[in-house]
């Protein structure tokens, strides 16, 4: 390199705003602001958090310089129009001012450091008005560093200013934000960066097209210093031809907005070869998978608010006109549902795409899912037609789950190490259809058997657990319930028994003693098994090999 040559700086540091004229995307900072200085409210602490590259440094010397600004002439007050012609403020801009101090907190986050820095806050500035403190990534100093800041930060000389940058503010301890004055920058919108973005490359020389203006706008997610290092590379890129749409687009790994918007449309109309070549083309030009997915979220969410809000018309797509025209009239023919399912599908995708070995099979399965599901009926219509067709829908049909009976099944024994034992049912002898209809009832076994059939559960579980029977005959029936049976267990019984048979049936309570309730008998069976299974060689031999183990009686089907 020559002596007359210097070192290339890149646009994003050549360009960066001298004063808050020149802050692009941020009105409401800069208009509170100047405010602020034309009427002497300058607060002592500021607080700037946002995305990266929003401008949040730059906000902190901007500042520093407004504050610190004294003219041509070394009189003028604190300003907020240019500082071009101030000293101070060409020192302060070249980062080679004694009293204006950055600090990086994530290189230097330990409380020694914050020390070291308050011990000059007590003296007076060199040269300046005010001695400014900016500490970028404020969020990354320890918890004894923020502590050892609050009092001076609370209370500091009135030549003392400080300003914070983060971009993690809740990170920040509410301490320290209860004594600075917040500002939060946004990010800056699209149409903003591509106007910005075109006024450096007229102020380069370089010739853009404004597709490829759009897609690095696009690409930059709000935030200004990530779109100045992708236009920086597309003009180095593009430096004998300019900056093209196509060069930019293969640059980021794009694919076609308008190939992207026949995709969706082949995978909602469930056109699975015109789909997969499509994708398939695209991969070979050089389009991410992933991009390709998040790019099919993109128009799926456009169409979304083009379905619920017709005139919304003006989104930032990356389409033409016509490819506008194309996705609000797809949206039209879209129900609700199958955008939501669309959005869903592709959601969950874009994950699997990003983390599958191979994204593009990941990418192919994504869709492939996408078009089956886009065959499936909507829940609407599939009740609508069920109506059509039967008039009504039969719910109670639908919903119909046969009760498991108390039949008489296989029995199997297992060796368990822990567990109550299950109980085992008893034979039944009855089994109900439709009410009205000739049911027979032969024993309490029945009657708990159609009381669960019935969803009558709670009353079921009374009669097999409360009741003991004194007497069964055809159309009385005599219990003794006891104290923690259902209070109106004999009216409720006596009441369906007789609704769902074709004879009247009358439950009774009475004194006398009864038989053991069907919970009792069962348990009583199940004892009985028990020491029968234990007489089983196999089984004392088991048992006798694992001690401490219980045995336990299942039904085959269990």
């Amino acid at each position: 390199m020559s002596e007359h040559q210097t070192a290339y700086r890149v646009l994003a540091r050549k360009y960066r705003p001298a004063n808050f004229d020149a802050l692009i995307g941020q009105d409401a900072l800069v208009r509170t602001l100047k405010n602020a200085i034309a009427s002497n409210r300058i607060a002592h602490a500021f607080m700037l958090t946002g995305v990266r590259g929003v401008g949040k440094t730059t906000t902190a010397r901007i500042i520093a310089k407004a504050l610190n600004y004294t003219g041509a002439d070394g009189t003028a007050g604190p300003t907020a129009e240019s500082t071009d012609d101030c000293v101070v403020c060409q020192s302060i801009a070249e980062g080679r001012h004694p009293d204006v101090i950055e600090m990086d907190a994530a290189s230097q986050s330990k409380v020694e450091n914050i020390r070291e820095l308050l011990d000059g806050v007590r003296y007076a500035p060199v040269s300046a008005r005010y001695k400014i403190y900016i500490i970028d990534e404020v969020h990354m100093l320890s918890n004894s560093a923020f502590n050892a800041l609050l009092k001076t930060l609370e209370e500091p000389p009135p030549h003392v200013k400080f300003i914070f940058a983060t971009t993690e503010i809740r990170k920040v301890p509410v301490t320290v934000l209860s004594r600075c004055q917040r500002f939060d920058l946004r990010r800056v919108e699209i149409p903003v960066l591509e106007k910005h973005y075109a006024s450096l490359c007229a102020q380069e020389n370089v010739s853009c097209e404004d597709a490829a203006i759009s897609m690095i706008a696009r690409a930059a997610d709000g935030s200004v210093r990530d779109g100045l290092s992708l236009l920086d590379q597309a003009m180095a890129l593009g430096a004998a031809e300019g900056v093209t749409a196509d060069l930019v687009q293969n640059m980021l790994g794009l694919a076609d907005r308008g190939r992207v918007l026949d995709l969706l449309e082949h995978s909602l109309k469930g056109e699975v070869p015109e789909a997969l070549d499509v994708l398939g083309d695209l991969h070979r030009l050089g389009a991410d998978a992933g991009v390709v997915i998040n790019d099919l979220l993109d128009l799926t969410h456009l169409m979304t608010r083009l379905r619920v809000a017709p005139k919304t018309k003006d989104l930032p797509a990356g389409l033409s006109p016509d490819g506008m025209d194309r996705a609000a009239d797809l949206a039209g023919k879209l129900s609700m549902p199958s955008l939501g399912r669309a959005w869903q599908i592709l959601l969950k995708g874009l994950a699997e795409v990003n983390t599958a070995p191979n994204p593009q099979a990941a990418a192919e399965m994504v869709l492939i899912r996408l078009m089956y599901a886009a065959d499936l009926p909507d829940p609407a219509d599939l009740l609508k037609k069920l109506k059509d067709q039967n008039g009504s829908v039969n719910a109670g049909a639908a919903s119909q789950v046969t009760s498991s009976a108390r039949s008489p099944e296989p029995v199997a024994l297992r060796a368990v190490s822990g567990g109550a034992p299950m109980a085992v049912s008893a034979p039944v002898s009855a089994s109900v259809s439709n009410p009205a209809s000739n049911v027979a009832v032969a024993n309490l076994h029945d009657v708990v058997t159609l009381l669960e059939q019935q969803r009558e559960i709670i009353l079921a579980s009374h009669v097999y657990q409360f009741a003991h029977l004194v007497k069964f005959q055809e159309g009385h029936i005599e219990l003794r319930v006891e104290p923690d049976a259902h209070p109106k267990l004999a009216q409720e019984v006596g009441r369906i028994l007789s609704t769902l048979t074709s004879q009247r049936w009358m439950v009774s309570v009475s004194g006398a003693t009864g038989a053991p309730t069907l919970s009792q008998q069962e348990k009583v069976t199940y004892e009985a098994r028990l020491v029968e299974a234990r007489k089983n060689p196999v089984v004392a031999e088991v048992l006798q090999l694992f001690p401490g183990a219980k045995l336990e009686v299942k039904t085959i089907s269990e």
